[in-house]
């Protein structure tokens, strides 16, 4: 029995051995080695080498031909398959903007900024704490706005949206909300403006300046505040005034590469997206930064039951070029895109000033874009 009992000891000691030996395959002599996350490197690597001339871009989820390997998606005046073709009867759509300009940017932290998770990343709908919030995200977000001085988020809440859309039409709703009035709320902008749909809450009435003469004390207002203004950049104030007025900040463009920043922006409720920050519109990402946490818990709701909040992909997608952002406290990125949207708007002036049809409009140094380095990146608390 006492020789049974050690050939039993034995076999159980071999058998932990191999166990230990082999439960980390990945692991080849002390170092970590890649298996199935080198394909998918590969495959991502591959589409973003096509050069497309310079005047377009392939992509892993694009155009492909014949089933086999994605082709270039031209940039506007532009044909052929690698883009390569002028087309010298085009004319330029102004109408909508391309946040593209910041893409060299990436492309020289290709490194730093990549993505590639496995294929049961957050499948959950929720966190481990049972949100729908990446805490390392809003720290992210909270460290930003401090290094930049644009907003004041200490003892502030901030919820996620899909874009600064989502949140601004949660805004509206979760406002215009009072069981106790019958008459919908008036939903005004200043020009520029973009139009807003309408609800039985809430109705869309168009320029603030056409209300601001109203006496009705019971009339109830939400007023979108854009500061800056797109496409013109100024930055603006709040017009209507009283207790039935609710007032919704949009500072999507609130950004040293775009505006001076005077002073850090302290409402009561501010939208903000990442797409005029990184340049990433299409991952669809933004916040709201809200003193009131009964709002909070509103728009937390109907975020909820409208999208279960935004997507843990798209949060992870929003995390990665933000970290790049705090690198160097925002230097570097900063310091690219005001020297691209300088030359630009240096270029501009050129042409308009050429031209006897258009014009520029006069701004004052303190508001016009890009008339001195200091006024533009004086908040961003980093020495140039």
């Amino acid at each position: 029995m006492a020789k049974r009992g050690n050939l039993m000891r034995l076999a159980f000691t071999v058998t932990i051995m191999v166990v230990l030996s082999t439960s980390n395959p990945f692991v080849c002599g002390g170092e970590w080695e890649p298996t199935w996350s080198s394909r998918a490197a590969e495959e991502v690597e591959a589409v973003a080498a096509i050069p497309c001339s310079g005047h377009g871009r392939a992509y892993l989820d694009g155009i492909v031909l014949n089933g086999v390997e994605p082709v270039c998606e031209c940039n506007q005046c532009y044909s052929g398959s690698d883009c390569s073709e002028f087309l010298t009867d085009c004319a330029v759509d102004v109408r909508r903007g391309h946040l593209c300009f910041l893409e060299p940017f990436w492309m020289q932290h290709a490194a730093s900024s990549a993505i590639l998770v496995s294929g049961w990343h957050r499948m959950d709908y929720t966190y481990t704490d049972g949100s729908y919030i990446s805490k390392l995200l809003v720290k992210h977000i909270q460290k930003i706005h401090d290094i930049v001085g644009n907003a004041v988020t200490n003892g502030r809440f901030i919820v996620f949206g899909a874009g600064s859309t989502q949140l601004l039409s949660a805004s509206v709703h979760d406002l215009s909300a009072n069981s106790s009035l019958l008459s919908p709320a008036k939903v005004v902008a200043t020009t520029p403006y973009f139009p807003f749909s309408n609800s039985k809450d809430y109705r869309y009435e168009g320029d603030t300046s056409s209300w601001k003469n109203i006496s009705d004390s019971t009339t109830r207002f939400i007023e979108f505040v854009a500061s800056p203004t797109n496409p013109d950049g100024k930055l603006t104030k709040v017009v209507l005034h009283g207790p039935n007025v609710k007032t919704i900040y949009d500072h999507a463009c609130y950004w040293p590469h775009f505006t001076p920043i005077p002073s850090p922006a302290n409402e009561h409720l501010m939208v903000f997206t990442i797409s005029k920050l990184t340049g990433h519109a299409g991952s669809r990402f933004g916040w709201a930064i809200i003193k009131d946490e009964a709002i909070y818990q509103k728009m937390l709701t109907y975020l909820e039951l409208n999208t279960i909040g935004v997507s843990r992909d798209t949060q992870l997608r929003a995390l990665k070029p933000l970290d790049v952002v705090l690198e160097g406290n925002g230097r570097e990125i900063f310091q690219f895109a005001y020297a691209i949207m300088k030359d630009r708007w240096t270029r501009l002036k050129q042409i308009i000033s050429k031209s006897k049809q258009f014009s520029l409009q006069n701004l004052s140094p303190s508001t016009a874009p890009f008339s001195r380095r200091s006024e533009i990146l004086h908040r961003v608390k980093i020495n140039y």
